[in-house]
């Protein structure tokens, strides 16, 4: 057997957690393991039944909809790579947990933070269940810094609002890298009512 491990990979957008997993995944191949590949369907940046890392490489995945699928494909798995954890339901917690109690070894990645810079889905349940936990970081694509750990949402070129939705698939165009220093997340209903409070204060007075 593999080995009764969780090993996860996570960072930012643009920090090469995909490349990483496809790394790890040639080498179990390479070690003839019998591997299987689980994406979310939500992820809809690939085209096909596959996952792709920004520099070109990819593996056949096999894409799902809910966590409990991903237990039919991987019976006779011994390694599991499972691919953008932070689209998954809050399932995947027991389905990583009994992958890993059955003696597979399972490895992931994931955005620990979303764009509004909080904690993403289950990741933080995740990163407590797993062996190892390896966080990559990126390039800030504003100062050049080389300890981005944020991932900046843009709309038309523009930091994305707080109260634009919570997962919005897109790739270099829709996210950036950004350090902490460089990150912006305006709040224009914020902004609102402090503009109504002021107003509303000037008619008083």
């Amino acid at each position: 057997m593999s080995g009764y491990s969780f090993e996860l990979i996570t960072g930012p957008m643009s920090c090469g957690k995909t490349e990483e997993l496809l790394r790890r995944v040639r080498r179990c191949i390479i070690a003839k393991k019998k591997v299987v590949v689980i994406s979310p369907d939500v992820d809809t940046r690939s085209k096909g039944d596959y996952i792709e890392s920004r520099n070109g490489l990819w593996l056949d995945a096999v894409k799902v909809k809910h966590s409990l699928q991903i237990l039919n494909f991987v019976k006779d798995a011994e390694v599991v790579a499972l691919d953008e954890l932070q689209f998954f339901d809050s399932n995947i917690v027991k389905v990583i947990s009994q992958l890993m109690s059955e003696g597979k070894k399972v490895i992931g990645t994931g955005l620990d933070l979303d764009f509004k810079a909080e904690p993403f889905g289950s990741m933080p349940e995740l990163m407590c269940i797993a062996t190892t936990v390896d966080k990559l970081h990126a390039v800030c694509m504003k100062c050049g810094c080389e300890h981005a750990t944020r991932t900046q949402r843009l709309i038309d070129g523009k930091p994305a609002d707080k109260s634009s939705p919570l997962i919005m698939i897109g790739g270099d165009e829709t996210y950036e890298a950004r350090c902490i220093k460089c990150y912006e997340l305006p709040d224009r209903n914020a902004k609102k009512k402090t503009l109504g409070l002021k107003l509303l204060q000037f008619s008083k007075d």
